[in-house]
């Protein structure tokens, strides 16, 4: 395809993007709308909107590339996303909305000390901003393949322009521009996966239905992995338990994905934003792996040789960019610009919030929305906009998949001590040594890796899954509970 209609196609995009940020920002500008969008968001916007922050460009492209090789399974892990969210819809929000949170991690000063409190809001800065950024140079990979290498664009150019157009649409607005852009990019990545089917039965010479029919029928939808419980990481128990965890670390405990949540007028409003945004997002996770199914299909009858392919991620690229119809084509690019922007526009919002309210204050200051703090907001997202660049050129000088993935995965282990924070505030009715905390964070990762790396690999036929999640919270909460001075008091309990 021609990389001048998928770059005229992007400029549309974004000029769409910044038209919304400008009718949505033009009245007022001030921190309490950049924050929480002062406090009158509709739930259903917000449900519908989230999916695309869900759904990252790696979600969009991986989970249908990984049909190859581990077929529906990932369904498992969709159903424990599902039952993570209503425990973040019945557990969490009504705790924050009792505290009246900006900053979901104000919880943790109040219940288990100033040091807990900016360890967690620390763990969250470091792991959004690293998975942020790996997502969006996954995609930028792509943007320069099939556009800006055809003018020999500098990677380097083409990802912070993206980040300064990301920048531009979200500095004023905040999160009350990116509730509307973010419905307007989650409709391009619904209308991009059910139009990928259509291309693709259309190129099969079938209907939709029949090529649903073909996806049940083939050997790739096969969704429960019950052998072998302690060697497959894709084992049903492992991925059910494991999806929850991880959905309410990584999302519940998440200012990215709370901030939405908190930014409506009561806690109904939120939880029924929370139970339709879980109803669709496990719909639209089975046309991704019906997406998946299809591809493998269509490559099958086609004859097409993809073991060149370095990676399954450009699989679904390939096809749609090169042996489908322009139209395939630039739907499939609308909707993987749209997953990608969605979640680094609403990182990064996030990330200015956390780092506003937990490290400079400004929900103690006499008047949160005096210029001096609007302006000083304003130089911390852009702070937080050229770090991503950074961590992206970092990745891209790495130039070694394993590495990457490597670093992300690290980043992934952050959430488990902060999974153990919030759990031992919640669960338990006992004081922490605050000055401790900050060292079993950074301990009970290390003690996982060491163990899985030297001990559980090498010498067991066991192999961690996303449960990995769920170990480093536990060591977490056992060390704060066997250092623990005594119980709060029941003054605290009650908050």
């Amino acid at each position: 395809m021609s990389p001048i209609t998928l770059l005229t196609f992007l400029f549309v995009y974004f000029g769409i993007l910044l038209s919304v940020s400008y009718f949505t920002s033009r009245k007022t500008a001030d921190n309490a709308t950049f924050f929480v969008a002062n406090k009158n968001s509709k739930w259903y916007m917000v449900a519908f909107g989230m999916i695309g922050v869900a759904l990252s460009g790696v979600t969009f492209i991986s989970v249908p590339g990984a049909v190859g090789v581990s077929n529906f399974s990932y369904f498992q892990f969709v159903l424990g996303n599902a039952l993570g969210f209503l425990v973040i819809a019945y557990v969490l929000l009504p705790l924050y909305y009792r505290m009246n949170l900006t900053s979901i991690y104000t919880y943790l000063e109040e219940r288990l000390g100033h040091k807990s409190y900016k360890t967690g809001a620390m763990i969250f800065l470091i792991s959004r901003t690293i998975g942020s950024a790996f997502r969006l140079y996954l995609v930028a990979i792509i943007l320069q393949k099939f556009i800006f290498d055809a003018w020999s664009v500098p990677f380097g150019i083409t990802v912070a322009g993206c980040l300064l157009l990301i920048w531009l649409y979200t500095n004023k607005g905040g999160l009350k521009t990116i509730i509307i852009t973010d419905m307007l990019q989650t409709f391009c990545l619904v209308l991009a996966v059910v139009l990928s089917i259509y291309f693709m039965a259309d190129g099969l010479g079938i209907s939709v239905l029949e090529a649903f029919e073909r996806v049940k029928d083939s050997s790739y939808s096969q969704i429960v992995v019950w052998e072998d419980l302690l060697g497959d990481r894709n084992h049903f128990w492992k991925h059910l338990i494991g999806g929850a965890f991880v959905t309410i670390a990584m999302t519940g405990l998440d200012q990215d994905l709370m901030q939405k949540n908190l930014s409506m007028k009561t806690i109904g409003e939120a939880q029924k934003n929370m139970l339709t945004f879980t109803g669709v997002f496990v719909v639209i996770n089975l046309f991704f792996l019906a997406v998946g199914a299809l591809l493998y299909i269509y490559v099958a009858e086609k004859g097409i040789d993809i073991s060149m392919l370095r990676t399954p991620d450009y699989l679904y690229p390939e096809i749609a960019l090169n042996h489908l119809s322009i139209a395939a084509g630039v739907i499939f690019m609308m909707g993987l610009t749209a997953a990608t922007f969605a979640t680094t526009d609403s990182a990064l919002t996030a990330l200015t919030t956390s780092y506003c309210v937990d490290f400079l204050g400004f929900n103690k200051a006499e008047d949160p929305n005096a210029k001096s703090l609007v302006r000083k907001r304003n130089m911390v997202h852009f702070a937080f906009s050229v770090v991503m660049l950074v961590v992206i050129l970092i990745f891209r000088l790495l130039n070694d998949d394993s590495v990457v993935t490597a670093i992300f995965t690290a980043a992934s282990y952050t959430y488990g001590p902060l999974l153990g924070l919030f759990a031992f505030g919640i669960l338990t009715a006992k004081k922490v040594n605050d000055n401790l905390v900050p060292y079993f964070c950074i301990l009970s990762p290390i003690i996982w890796y060491v163990l899985n790396t030297y001990f559980i690999v090498p010498h067991t036929s066991y192999r961690i899954g996303f449960e990995l999640i769920v170990y480093n919270g536990l060591t977490t909460v056992l060390m704060m509970w066997i250092t623990s001075p005594g119980k709060v008091s029941k003054t605290m309990q009650s908050s």
